[in-house]
């Protein structure tokens, strides 16, 4: 890690990121929040389309009974 000193005086800490660029601290800090983002609306999008499956399962279930319930009425 490498100290930085600024024109109004704060230390600046900067990390090396594996391909060696430097990095800012509230760069690395966007970076991981907007990594936790992307692995949420991933999990959304999976219990989204669990839910949507389900759904049309017992669409489909229903459709079936009915149709059935209708071949035996004619």
């Amino acid at each position: 890690m490498t100290t930085y000193r600024t024109t109004s005086d704060q230390t600046v800490v900067v990390e090396l990121n594996p391909r060696g660029n430097p990095m800012l601290l509230e760069e690395n800090l966007a970076r991981s929040r907007m990594h936790d983002a992307e692995v949420f609306a991933q999990r959304h999008r999976t219990a989204h389309r669990l839910v949507v499956a389900r759904r049309w399962r017992r669409l489909a279930g229903w459709a079936q009974r009915r149709a059935q319930l209708t071949a035996r009425a004619v």
